[in-house]
């Protein structure tokens, strides 16, 4: 992260010198926003972050001490909390007790707080008070009776009562059972702070960092993106001429690295940053293939080259750049092969500087948005450039489906309706050995975890093999470490959409100029001909205009609604444009 920084905003940090009262970083805790801060990731300790509401540097070592099996069991939490917002009054059982439990709202919560109690209320030297640490964690009996008798004389010559007395030596033997050695703490704490003051000053940058550092696990890099997608960061897919090794920053926004795309490793991008750094960037596909050595690149990295994005900057299509890959990587073997052998034949030189031709010279329109998409997740492990839900926002609105932020914001167990695409399928067994399983739904703003038991997986099973989206009906579990969807229904969105769909609309701006494919257009619905009405609706700069769309017979078209033929409507005019309503 400070080496990014330093690239990007020419800024030098220094982490020692980081002021630790910095409000900045103490409200980004305050607000949850803990993905990638040290120590503060998981759902629950972020929930008590957000509940404890830290507002100084003393609250972060408490959190990390208090987010333990021990005190969150014996309420130390609930009284730390309660204590801190001045709803739970503050009780200090002997004067002498209140310098060294201050910071903590009067709670014994670190082996170096008995040790302090036991020097100031018994007199104790340091060496005795590590005995005494040692002997309450360890819970020996014997060696705890005779520190007993030790506490209480120290205490009698500092003038404490004998009752008092042992009422402040059995508090302190109960919470010692739960102490935690605050240096430790203070030490985590200090990463946690280093990290939450760069997250929030520097949060692209940060987010950056996180992601080359996390970029060989598929499961968190895709975390990190729907990170970056909650905070507004943008993150630009793959550029063979934009990017470097790890995720960057320039111009405020993240460029994805290219060692993140699946099956490309260290080598080829070593290969193509050594003849950027010499030769600059690289013109087209047939360029790259010519300038960096071919013995690097193997099939499945340019595929997926092609798959992500890397070489849009080209103009020529993911799908003729695709299509022609294999005939261009063979040519470009046959050049880098004759020049390493320096056998060139009479026309070698013209041949080596000309362009691979491709073997259907006319442009195609681009896959359809959902090949595409399926594309990019298949090279990156998740959508970049858009999501398969996004055609469906309207439907969902109108079918009550809520976001996975809004199931999780609301902390509730409820019946919900909720749409995405199945992620990290997981298939387990019961102990009767009964087929189950867990995935992560997700959608446009987030992901949300899932489980299937056995009675309703064996119905949906064929629904977890694809990649088209679903509508989910099931119940939210929610405890303190996690919110998850426990799945009673699942049917496929398109089948769900195709179902209800009483008219489809074809959505047009002018310049798709209509008339031009109107042909191409009436063909591909009569292949499709079926019950359903289309209109057109055109959008002008004046009005939007509906039209009635009729055959060559001025008869109403009316079709099976369908996502092949909404791909083929698609193919027509190059973008998504019709729906069904």
């Amino acid at each position: 992260a400070l080496n990014i920084i330093l690239n990007s905003k020419k800024v030098k940090v220094d982490l020692e010198a980081l002021p630790l009262e910095d409000a900045k970083t103490y409200s980004l805790l305050c607000a949850g926003n803990t993905t990638g801060v040290f120590q503060l990731e998981s759902t629950g300790i972020t929930e008590m972050t957000m509940r404890l509401k830290p507002s100084c540097f003393n609250d972060l070592v408490a959190i990390l001490a208090l987010y333990r099996p021990g005190p969150l069991d014996a309420g130390m939490v609930e009284h730390y909390i309660e204590r801190k917002h001045g709803r739970e009054k503050v009780v200090y059982e002997h004067p002498l007790m209140k310098n060294i439990l201050s910071d903590t709202y009067g709670i014994i919560l670190y082996q170096e707080q008995i040790m302090q109690l036991a020097r100031e209320l018994a007199g104790y030297s340091l060496a005795e008070a590590d005995l005494l640490r040692k002997a309450m964690g360890k819970k020996n009996p014997e060696e705890m009776a005779k520190q007993k008798i030790r506490f209480l004389s120290g205490a009698k010559e500092k003038n404490i009562e004998n009752k008092l007395a042992q009422e402040i030596f059995n508090q302190m033997e109960t919470f010692a059972r739960y102490g935690f050695n605050r240096s430790h703490s203070a030490a985590y704490a200090m990463i946690s702070f280093h990290t939450a003051f760069l997250k929030a000053h520097y949060p692209v940058e940060f987010m950056a960092a996180l992601m080359s550092l996390e970029m060989e696990d598929s499961d968190k890099t895709l975390k990190n993106f729907n990170e970056c997608r909650k905070q507004k960061i943008v993150v630009q897919p793959p550029d063979v001429n934009e990017s470097l090794s790890g995720f960057s920053v320039n111009k405020g926004q993240i460029r994805y690295g290219l060692e993140a795309i699946k099956g490309v490793g260290e080598k080829a991008v070593q290969a193509i940053l050594e003849v950027r750094e010499v030769e600059g960037k690289f013109s087209d596909f047939e360029d790259f293939i010519n300038k960096v050595d071919i013995k690097q690149l193997n099939k499945r990295v340019l595929e997926n080259f092609i798959k992500c994005g890397a070489f849009d900057f080209s103009g020529s299509t993911r799908r003729e750049l695709f299509e022609a890959m294999e005939d261009s990587l063979k040519a470009a073997q046959s050049r880098q092969k004759d020049r390493d052998s320096n056998q060139m034949s009479l026309f070698g030189s013209i041949e080596a500087t000309l362009p691979v031709q491709r073997k259907n010279a006319e442009a195609k329109p681009e896959w359809p948005v959902n090949q595409r998409l399926s594309f990019e997740r298949e090279a990156l492990g998740f959508y970049i450039s858009g999501h398969p839900l996004e055609k469906f926002q309207t439907d969902l609105k109108r079918w009550g489906a809520r976001t996975t932020d809004e199931v999780k914001a609301s902390g509730k167990q409820s019946s919900v309706r909720l749409a995405g695409v199945v992620t990290a399928l997981k298939l387990k067994n019961t102990k009767k050995g009964d087929r189950y399983a867990s995935f992560v739904l997700e959608d446009w703003l987030g992901t949300i975890e899932a489980l299937i038991w056995p009675d309703t997986y064996k119905n949906v099973m064929h629904l977890l093999a694809n990649e088209d989206p679903v509508m989910i009906a099931g119940k939210i579990d929610v405890s303190e470490e996690r919110c998850t969807l426990i799945v009673d229904k699942m049917e496929s969105l398109i089948t769900l959409r195709d179902r209800r769909a009483t008219q489809g609309l074809i959505n047009l701006l002018e310049k798709d100029r209509l008339e031009d494919r109107l042909d191409l257009l009436l063909d591909v619905f009569k292949m499709h001909s079926g019950p359903c009405p289309v209109k057109v609706k055109l959008n002008t700069n004046d009005a939007e205009v509906f039209i009635v769309l009729k055959d060559k017979k001025q008869a109403p078209v009316c079709v099976v609604p369908s996502e092949l033929l909404c791909d083929a409507v698609e193919q027509i005019f190059g973008r998504p444009v019709l729906s069904f309503i």
